[in-house]
């Protein structure tokens, strides 16, 4: 289905290999003290850049294999984990949180899933070597991004490129490995003094992976991506970009009772920025985007029908079409008065959801795409912030933030259910909305006796319900309370304290937190009624979360340097007092590497522990508690080596002894290939799997 799509982004493998050889011809003109060479060291740990924030190159070589999308990226930070439905797309918690409680921007923008079960999770449409920065904000300490981030904002973005005269540059990267595995990245940008044009473009694909025990997972999947950014700078303080994108791609799910066959995203967007405008007004950002995201998951072009199916209905083909768009935009003002500042703004965002799906009927069958789009649910949000930071002393600022939201939902579905459970739709056409308050307050301080910062900060944030939540719910018998009538938003308040460690050899720093969460909203299984079926059910409850990240990197002498972290969720339903679903294990990450002037070998020990705090049956929207589970323990290699100041080769061995192991968190059960709704089970993680890649800038 996708071969003729992805025909044109493959022919990038012979371009960045005359790439390749054209940067190490010029590299052999160039002295190496001209050059600033490419990083060397493969990364396998993450340090934080001020207490409350992570912000790391997303184009770095790192171990794990390097990233298939933004979720796989996610996880190597602390305190991330990801549900996995095999070999890529999975979906990312940030300390056991999930879903919109996650603000995913890219370039600024809002880039939605279309899934009801979210099998096109935001991260699945981003690559993340196509950005040159992520920016991690723990807890609900910001309120610039939009709305309803209780666990985290999540910032991909690029740097604008400038040029005093007319050149250009191109970076880009090979990679291959195990299991099929074949990366090719172009990066080029040209321009001069007046503006430039950048153009970015990947394709990426792999096999089902062998896990541990030499048995194959189904997991194979294929991607591309291309972007296109134009921009002015008439001069040094004045921006204007255009940019676009499309992409693509398939994915084979293990956990999953349908493949995704489709994953095509769209995006326009237009941001200005001007600064130095003044003494008090500093400046000003404006931004408008589309994006749009078209999924299609069917049960037949990446898998074989299974007569032997549970479900019925899983015996004969079937597929299923749905979209999202997106449009939103935001106005950001910066004022300064000596020792304050002040950004304050508006932001808005409408999305709209649809879908279609086939039909199989007296042995015919009919693809989606001869039905007409029924749309089913239109959001609307419109924000107004404002956050200030005032430097109290040198040492001393207080940050804190207000954000105001009016968030609404219409329900255009007519009726719920089908064949013998079809009726009226209770809520049809109906319109739910609700004002939001959010804010924070912290206080940061630079330590006068240590080299170090530390910071407390106080937050509160309330989460609109979202389609997920909303509309992916089982829908009840006659006379049951939808979703729709009966969610109320979540409110969160939390307490962050942080700090942060800098000397010579030794970087430390730790993050912890404790939260209440009014009305969190808890997805509930259970058996439905036919056989294989399951039913889900969304409610209110009140939850207690608490947990936190710490890291350490010690450079033990002028080679030899050692990192480690950990990470550690706590959550609790208060209201039923039982353990909150879905919570992820304790997790150890232990890393030592070895570095000399032009290569440099390193290690990666990731040891997560067992997980005994379950609640059977539930979970959020992707994935529920069936069972606790063991712990397990990996071992990795990697090395690097600097062929010229351009052009870098890095290798590595994930799992160096192939262990058989699975992730708390994986999905399993009656979903996917070859398991049964009686015996649930994760399936497993790849086994010894060995990568190698190239990295060029010139």
């Amino acid at each position: 289905m996708l071969t003729r799509s992805l025909s044109a982004p493959f022919r990038l493998a012979p371009l960045c290999a005359g790439l390749l050889l054209v940067a190490q011809a010029h590299a052999a003109q160039t002295t190496a003290s001209s050059v600033l060479p490419l990083p060397l060291m493969v990364v396998t740990g993450v340090a934080q850049h001020s207490p409350v924030m992570v912000v790391t190159d997303p184009k770095q070589p790192r171990q794990p294999v390097p990233a298939a999308d933004g979720a796989d990226f996610l996880k190597t930070i602390p305190g991330f984990n990801t549900i996995r439905n095999g070999g890529a797309n999975a979906d990312p918690l940030f300390r056991g949180m999930f879903g919109s409680r996650l603000n995913i921007l890219s370039d600024g923008g809002v880039l939605l899933g279309a899934c009801p079960n979210r099998m096109d999770a935001p991260t699945s449409y981003l690559s993340p070597e196509n950005f040159d920065r992520l920016t991690v904000i723990k807890g609900p300490q910001s309120v610039l991004w939009g709305p309803g981030a209780s666990a985290a904002t999540i910032l991909f973005e690029r740097d604008t490129p400038r040029f005093a005269t007319l050149g250009g540059r191109v970076d880009g990267s090979v990679l291959a490995g195990s299991n099929g595995r074949f990366d090719r990245r172009l990066d080029a940008t040209a321009g001069g003094s007046q503006g430039y044009v950048r153009v970015l473009g990947n394709s990426a694909q792999a096999d089902d992976y062998e896990d541990g025990n030499g048995d194959s997972v189904p997991s194979r999947w294929q991607k591309w991506n291309s972007d296109v950014l134009l921009g002015w700078t008439p001069n040094d303080d004045t921006l204007i970009e255009l940019s676009a994108g499309r992409g693509d791609g398939e994915a084979r799910y293990a956990g999953r009772g349908m493949d995704g066959s489709q994953f095509l995203r769209e995006n326009l967007g237009l941001r200005v920025r001007l600064e130095n405008l003044g003494e008090v007004f500093r400046g000003l950002e404006g931004q408008v985007y589309y994006n749009y995201a078209d999924h299609v998951m069917d049960n037949f072009s990446l898998r074989s029908l299974n007569p032997q199916d549970v479900m019925a209905m899983m015996r004969n083909p079937m597929a299923s079409n749905v979209d999202r768009r997106t449009l939103g935009g935001r106005l950001v003002g910066t004022w300064t008065w000596q020792a304050v500042e002040l950004k304050a703004g508006v932001d808005a965002q409408r999305n709209e959801h649809r879908k279609r799906a086939s039909t199989f009927m007296m042995g015919r069958y009919t693809d989606y795409d001869q039905f007409n789009w029924d749309k089913d649910a239109e959001f609307h949000n419109y924000g107004l912030f404002g956050e200030l930071t005032w430097q109290v002393s040198e040492r001393e600022r207080w940050v804190t933030g207000a954000r105001l939201d009016r968030a609404s939902v219409k329900d255009y579905r007519q009726t719920l259910g089908s064949g013998m459970t079809l009726r009226a739709n209770p809520t049809a056409d109906e319109t739910r909305s609700d004002t939001l308050p959010s804010g924070f307050v912290r206080y940061e301080q630079d330590l006068q006796r240590l080299p170090a910062t530390w910071y407390a900060g106080l937050g509160h944030t309330q989460r609109f319900p979202d389609y997920w939540e909303l509309f992916s719910a089982s829908p009840g018998p006659i006379g049951f309370v939808q979703p729709m009538e009966n969610l109320e938003p979540e409110k969160t308040t939390q307490l962050d304290i942080g700090i942060n460690y800098r000397r010579a050899k030794l970087e430390a720093w730790a993050s912890v937190y404790a939260g209440q969460v009014r009305d969190y909203i808890l997805f509930s299984y259970g058996p439905g009624m036919m056989p294989g079926h399951v039913r889900s059910q969304a409610s209110n409850i009140d939850a207690r979360i608490m947990g936190g990240e710490l890291g350490m990197s010690y450079r033990l002498d002028s080679n030899w340097k050692t990192d480690t972290s950990l990470a550690y969720a706590w959550g609790k339903n208060s209201s039923d007092d039982r353990p909150l679903g879905q919570t992820p294990p304790l997790e150890a990450r232990l890393g030592l590497a070895y570095e000399r002037s032009d290569w440099s070998a390193g290690a990666l020990w990731r040891v997560v522990a067992a997980q005994n705090r379950v609640d059977e049956g539930k979970g959020n929207v992707v994935g529920k508690d069936f069972d606790t589970s063991s712990g397990f323990a990996v071992f990795s290699l990697n090395a690097a080596y600097r062929l010229t100041p351009e052009v870098k080769l890095s290798a590595g061995v994930d799992n160096l002894f192939d262990k058989a192991y699975s992730e708390h968190l994986n999905l399993a059960g009656n979903a996917g290939f070859g398991f049964s709704a009686d015996d649930p089970q994760a399936f497993n993680e790849p086994g010894r799997t060995l990568w190698t890649k190239v990295d060029f800038s010139f």
